[in-house]
């Protein structure tokens, strides 16, 4: 993922006083920041606080932990930081509870929170770190660097009178020079490609949406394809709008994804698993030790597609919110879920705004799925190193290639509306097993990662031939644009200059894999701002022929019509 101005985070927190889901913040394949937002959890915060037994009860240690901190602030050898050993030792009492209650200090909690509210003020770029130097990647379509006429490939080298390059130059560095309040004016000096002489940009920032719906395609006159991201302030409007869309233009099944879709607003993904889910069946339900935080939560709407078959891919990435979608829709034999198990992240924070602005991530209960299941995976408070290297078990387990090496509880079965037996105690076991296509999969194709070497070739590529692919509709360009050796050739040339040590072997597993991003980014530079709502549906269009989950997903509508209609052929996830 490039680093953008609108970044995203792993989302978590509580909007109009519901409860949402957060996943963890272990795997490597999510952010490692876990978001959080103000909207109701100030108020809800405050009433859990409030109760004077409560206070009465911690008194004793309140007092002990102040006269430390007093003894240390007056009578400690060397001058130390107070602040500090604060957030340290809360960090570490929190240690011995759930892996997901967690403390963030003032400045994490803003940046978390931005991840899941509707756009943020900037001037609508999204750019990369390469060689040190910060590269336009693209300038977000409608937005004020594309009025102002930023390009892909520009790079900056001042924001005011601050230079912006060298060593040292990070992400948040660029963050802060180029978000600002909207309405005030920033100057980029500018080096474009082919010019000696840099421009200056006068630049006037405006509120920047963000977006979850990746992507929204009819992939043939009657399957439809939605991909989204995370369960964000509005994801629901985003994705009523797309699933409409769909419908007009003659959508009778659809293909959802949800791989790596790390969770967010709990609502935002009761509302989606609504539009599918008839009558007013129960979506999700929450159980903790205080009964205020005890909610049911049953289907209410005439949902747009409540008929024809659905399709919902889940892999290791899928946590939380995304969880919640995948068990309701399972548990009513709604969907077939396809893909790998889920992450298995079955506990809900509340957020707390403390008094300095920082925030705690209270666990206050446990989410069930409509059949009575827990999904969060085990875990031993006090633990947490053990239960970051889950997925790294699973992987060596070989679960992510073979469908036996799933081992659920037996003493966790239960049935769906229909019968068919599915799995509480660790994420959601898709009804069909898809493994990982690892064969692509190199350390020579990591290190071109590291180096940033194949989104640097596209957007050279972009620029060179932009002029002529700009003519071109979509479908010309998918069937006529390839990334032939030739241009491969100059791409691991460049690579070895950047001192990637060629290696044929691995190059030659790696280069369809290679050849198909660059050409997706390409596509994604030329035709996203034809897109509404920020999608990118031209990318991953691209993506999709070397997809092996996508494709085989494709191969499944024929069983997943049969599930809706109560044809079950099977009892236990397919192992094909």
């Amino acid at each position: 993922m490039e680093s953008g101005e609108r970044f995203n985070n792993d989302p978590a927190g509580q909007k109009g006083g519901r409860p949402v889901i957060q996943n963890s913040k272990a795997t490597v394949r999510l952010p490692m920041l876990l978001g959080i937002t103000l909207a109701g959890g100030v108020l809800i915060g405050a009433t859990f606080f409030g109760g004077t037994k409560s206070l009465n009860t911690i008194g004793r240690g309140y007092t002990k932990y102040r006269e430390i901190l007093q003894l240390i602030e007056n009578n400690y050898v060397d001058t130390v930081n107070t602040d500090e050993l604060v957030d340290y030792s809360i960090e570490k009492m929190l240690q011995k509870l759930d892996p997901h209650t967690a403390y963030m200090n003032p400045q994490d909690a803003i940046a978390a929170r931005s991840q899941l509210e509707g756009g943020f003020d900037g001037i609508g770029v999204e750019f990369n770190i390469f060689k040190d130097t910060v590269y336009v990647v693209t300038p977000l379509a409608g937005g004020p660097s594309e009025t102002a006429g930023i390009q892909s490939g520009d790079k900056i080298i001042k924001v005011d009178d601050t230079p912006l390059a060298g060593k040292k130059i990070e992400n948040s560095a660029v963050f802060k020079a180029l978000r600002g309040k909207r309405g005030t004016e920033v100057k980029l000096t500018i080096l474009r490609k082919g010019e000696k002489e840099p421009k200056v940009f006068a630049i006037t920032r405006d509120r920047i949406p963000t977006y979850s719906v990746d992507a929204a395609y009819m992939i043939d006159n009657k399957t439809g394809y939605l991909k989204v991201n995370r369960f964000s302030e509005t994801t629901y409007d985003e994705f009523k709008t797309a699933l409409t869309a769909l419908k007009a233009q003659g959508m009778t099944q659809l293909l959802m994804d949800l791989r790596n879709n790390p969770g967010g607003y709990m609502d935002r993904a009761t509302s989606i698993a609504d539009e599918f889910i008839s009558g007013n069946k129960l979506l999700v339900y929450t159980d903790g030790k205080d009964n205020r935080y005890d909610r049911q939560t049953f289907a209410r709407i005439a949902g747009q597609f409540e008929e024809g078959p659905l399709i919902v891919l889940v892999d290791e990435g899928s946590a939380s919110a995304s969880e919640i979608v995948a068990g309701a829709l399972q548990d009513h034999d709604r969907a077939l879920i396809a893909g790998r198990r889920s992450f298995g992240k079955g506990l809900v924070q509340m957020p707390v705004t403390l008094s300095d602005g920082s925030e705690l991530r209270l666990t206050i209960s446990r989410y069930y799925t409509p059949s009575g299941r827990s999904i969060q995976k085990p875990y031993v408070p006090g633990q947490e190193g053990d239960y970051e290297k889950d997925l790294e078990l699973r992987s060596k387990r070989g679960e992510y290639y073979i469908a036996d090496s799933i081992k659920n509880d037996p003493k966790l079965k239960f049935k769906t509306d229909g019968g068919r037996v599915v799995y509480g105690g660790g994420g959601i076991t898709p009804d069909y097993f898809i493994p990982r296509d690892s064969s692509w999969q190199t350390s020579y194709l990591v290190q071109l990662y590291s180096k940033n070497i194949i989104r640097e070739f596209a957007m050279e590529y972009t620029n060179d031939n932009r002029k002529k692919l700009e003519k071109m509709p979509f479908a010309e360009f998918d069937r006529a644009v390839t990334i032939n050796d030739e241009e491969l050739g100059k791409l691991t040339k460049q690579a070895t200059a950047e001192g990637v040590k060629f290696n044929e072997k691995e190059y030659n597993r790696s280069k369809n894999y290679i050849r198909t991003q660059v050409k997706a980014l390409v596509a994604r530079s030329i035709y996203q701002k034809n897109n509404k709502g920020g999608q990118n549906n031209e990318f991953f269009r691209v993506i999709s022929e070397s997809d092996d989950t996508y494709q085989k997903a494709l191969r499944l509508f024929d069983r997943a019509g049969k599930l809706e209609h109560g044809m079950f052929t099977y009892n236990a996830p397919d192992k094909k």
